[in-house]
């Protein structure tokens, strides 16, 4: 025989053995010897019972039964071994699991989370449709919302923004950008659930905060001469050295009870206080209210007869150990809408610092995955829209304003003769139902039909109540009219739309047929460019998306 062949016969000789020395040790060992996690005996176990002298007699055959329990246990911890070094298998239907189960299918109990990392969520539109999104732990609010952007080609103007909504509480608030959506669902039951709307005065206090702190409600612990200038109030409230205050009477509803109390509160970086000897700051007359560290600011979207509210204005501190005790909820209300814009600006403030200046300032540095999938799209600034003649050879900026009036006017009668002479080529007349420039609004994002004044007041308020935010819609009262709901300075008003006949042919005039549209669409676009009548341009359109 050569040096490299196998002898066969002292091979089998050898597995025979190593049979016969098993069997005994399993036969030898009694229940309550431990196994270990791969089936094997404990190494005093088995030196202990190798140690033991046995007879012919004792030792067993290959033909000889083992004990039915021992191999029970090896049968289960070979197949526990066996499914562990499975990987996990995707749940293709995680909507049908109750909250508690897990995203994976796996033998035995279901891990909260993958083996890659990654989680479970579940985020709602406006229309109630849900849509089932994995996301690693890591995920923030702004990566979430990017990523929902690009799925359900939205178009990307940053103004998107994660809702927690708690139904049973009443209670609902925007996601800073760089929260951990992981992170807040486990502090959310299994009633609450994520929105997916649009949210444009998330950052609209770094442009404008004058007009969302009132001089009167804001203090400094050094004294001030004269008005500070909007930089240095934003300043003042950004630095962690400084010690700026919000104050100002609240209603504040007792713990555990209906009643409500009006108190002088004062809104620091330490926490919410109150007085109790009228508007005096003395440390001595201050009593703690809430904390900020672990706490977070709400809306209350449920109306002020369910909390027997004195003004509509309400809002709440909710505790994130909080769930469902409602009792523990710190519920406070305003005088009016600036007021409280106000007190909940100024915690978000408090509480985050200079992450909100830079989720503001720098919204395009992501360290994701999703940070390739879309850019941004520019907004157009309004002082870089001008007038323009065509009539030349090359193009000329009009710089006088009447001349620019005149261009306007004469570019809206060319609109007008495009579509009479439409009609005498055989089409339809606009507003007949069957024609294309009748129905062609419905598909715009800011046409929002049949609805009431009710729902559009509450739709352009959850969505940022900021000028120039707007929507059309169906008039209640006409049915052959149209509405424009507007916002300007916090306040809705309202717009018909009426149609007017001129030289046989229908238009639609929003100053009593003084500026004529064939539709909608052109109604809109000359809005945005143009105030006319209206308090404010058209800016921000009320949308809302299906996912």
């Amino acid at each position: 025989k050569y040096k490299d062949d196998v002898d066969l016969e002292a091979l089998v000789n050898d597995m025979n053995s190593s049979f016969e020395s098993l069997y005994t040790s399993c036969s030898v060992q009694t229940e309550s010897t431990p196994l270990l996690h791969n089936g094997q005996l404990p190494r005093h176990a088995a030196y202990h019972t190798h140690a033991q002298p046995t007879s012919p007699h004792q030792r067993l055959h290959r033909s000889q039964p083992m004990h039915i329990l021992a191999v029970r246990k090896l049968q289960e911890e070979e197949q526990q071994y066996r499914t562990s070094s499975l990987p996990a298998i995707p749940n293709p239907f995680p909507e049908l699991c109750s909250p508690a189960s897990s995203p994976t299918l796996s033998s035995g109990s279901l891990p909260q989370c993958q083996p890659s990392g990654k989680y479970i969520i579940k985020v709602f539109s406006e229309d109630g449709m849900g849509k089932v999104v994995e996301i690693p732990a890591d995920m923030t609010a702004r990566d979430l919302c990017q990523f929902l952007v690009y799925k359900n080609h939205c178009v990307d103007d940053n103004s998107w923004a994660l809702v927690e909504h708690h139904p049973a509480l009443g209670l609902e608030r925007c996601l800073e950008d760089h929260e951990l959506v992981v992170q807040v669902q486990a502090s959310m039951t299994s009633e609450s659930k994520f929105l997916f709307r649009k949210n444009y005065a998330k950052y609209e206090f770094f442009k404008n905060p004058l007009n969302f702190f009132p001089e009167q409600m804001v203090a400094f612990c050094q004294e001030t001469s004269g008005t500070i200038p909007p930089s240095q109030l934003l300043q003042n409230f950004l630095n962690s050295s400084s010690c700026p205050e919000i104050q100002g009477y609240l209603y504040v509803k007792e713990m555990g009870r209906k009643s409500w109390k009006k108190l002088y509160v004062f809104l620091r970086r330490s926490g919410l206080y109150f007085s109790t000897k009228g508007t005096s700051k003395e440390p001595r007359h201050l009593q703690l209210l809430a904390d900020l560290e672990d706490s977070n600011v709400f809306t209350v979207i449920t109306g002020r007869k369910l909390h027997n509210a004195p003004t509509d204005f309400e809002f709440c501190i909710k505790p994130n150990k909080v769930r469902n005790e409602v009792k523990e909820l710190r519920m406070l209300c305003a005088e009016d809408e600036q007021s409280r814009t106000c007190w909940m600006t100024a915690f978000r403030l408090f509480k985050y610092g200079i992450l909100l200046y830079q989720n503001y300032k720098i919204p395009q540095q992501r360290k994701t995955l999703l940070s390739h999938f879309s850019a941004p799209v520019r907004s157009v600034s309004e002082n870089s829209l001008v007038a323009m003649d065509f009539s030349g050879r090359i193009g000329r900026v009009i710089d006088n304003p009447v001349e620019a009036q005149s261009a306007a006017m004469e570019e809206g009668h060319a609109w007008r003769k495009r579509g009479k002479r439409m009609n005498i080529l055989g089409s339809p007349s606009p507003l007949h139902p069957s024609s294309l420039s009748g129905v062609i609004h419905r598909t715009q994002l800011w046409f929002h039909g049949r609805i009431s004044r009710e729902e559009s007041h509450k739709m352009i308020h959850q969505q940022g109540r900021v000028d120039g935010m707007f929507l059309l819609r169906d008039s209640q009262s006409n049915p052959k009219a149209f509405v424009l709901t507007l916002c300007h300075h916090q306040k809705i008003k309202h717009f018909q739309i009426l149609p007017c006949e001129e030289d046989g042919q229908m238009f639609l005039s929003l100053d009593d047929g003084a500026t004529k549209f064939t539709d909608l669409i052109q109604l809109v676009e000359f809005y945005v460019l143009n105030r006319g009548v209206l308090p404010c341009k058209l800016k921000h359109p009320c949308t809302t998306v299906a996912l």
